[in-house]
């Protein structure tokens, strides 16, 4: 079930919800902690419709780069491609110390990093929930979310992906009618000092629609890294297939 990936979200959980615009994101959202990413400290950040949260300032960019990104801008792309709330779904977010959400994320830290000692005091949750994408003529929508988690001294991010049902916008070579084609989602980390990225695997080809099955932490759809020094942990050489058996759009 989505609540067993999935942290919990939506208007239960009083988070905001961004606006319904095409290339969106949400007001500068001042943080009550500060989060350190790849050694720098933060304390604002934009969670951006087309799947970015960004640190210094919001992305409208709605086809995505890899990465390292030329421009220097740090940002963690959970699902970077061309996003239309408009069109359908929501994006929500929220700022939590709820103990029971905290004590959840420090069981799953623990279990995938058992050498790093970790308590979370302080999340960051943010849900991108069956969103549509631009020039859509379908109800196809992607379910994913990123959490950003610290102690005050060590910070992870965990991306959960529960359903992807799309890869492309229309205004980035994707066929209306499937979500499929073109420059396809990017996936990962970039640092912003042009050394420390990640891409996750399958990443703008047509396999990153199977990211509902890949995982560095053996739960599928479930990609966790710390984030406050660069390090990449267990991260699988193989890239995803591209189909399943029952999938017939190749």
């Amino acid at each position: 079930p989505a609540a067993a990936l999935l942290y919990p979200y939506g208007p239960d959980q009083h988070d905001h919800k961004n606006p319904k615009l095409d290339d969106g994101s949400s007001e500068k959202v001042s943080l009550t902690v500060t989060f350190t990413f790849y050694g720098k400290e933060y304390k604002t950040l934009y969670v951006n419709n087309n799947g970015v949260i960004s640190f210094d300032s919001r992305v409208n960019q709605y086809t995505p780069d890899p990465f390292p990104l030329a421009d220097g801008r740090p940002f963690v792309a959970p699902y970077w491609a061309d996003v239309n709330n408009v069109l359908g779904g929501d994006i929500f977010y929220r700022e939590t110390t709820d103990p029971t959400l905290l004590a959840r994320i420090t069981k799953n830290i623990n279990e995938y990093f058992p050498k790093i000692p970790y308590t979370a005091t302080w999340a960051f949750v943010a849900t991108w929930d069956h969103v549509a994408y631009y020039g859509s003529t379908t109800d196809k929508g992607n379910t994913f979310q990123a959490t950003l988690t610290t102690n005050t001294k060590t910070s992870f991010i965990i991306l959960n992906y529960w359903d992807i049902q799309w890869t492309t916008g229309g205004a980035s070579g994707g066929d209306v009618e499937t979500g499929l084609g073109g420059t396809p989602a990017h996936a990962g980390f970039n640092s912003g000092d042009e050394t420390n990225f990640y891409n996750i695997p399958g990443s703008q080809t047509e396999a990153i629609i199977n990211i509902t099955k890949t995982s560095n932490v053996n739960v599928p759809g479930r990609w966790v890294f710390q984030v406050d020094d660069f390090k990449v942990t267990g991260v699988p050489t193989e890239v995803p297939k591209v189909v399943d058996s029952n999938d017939c759009w190749l």
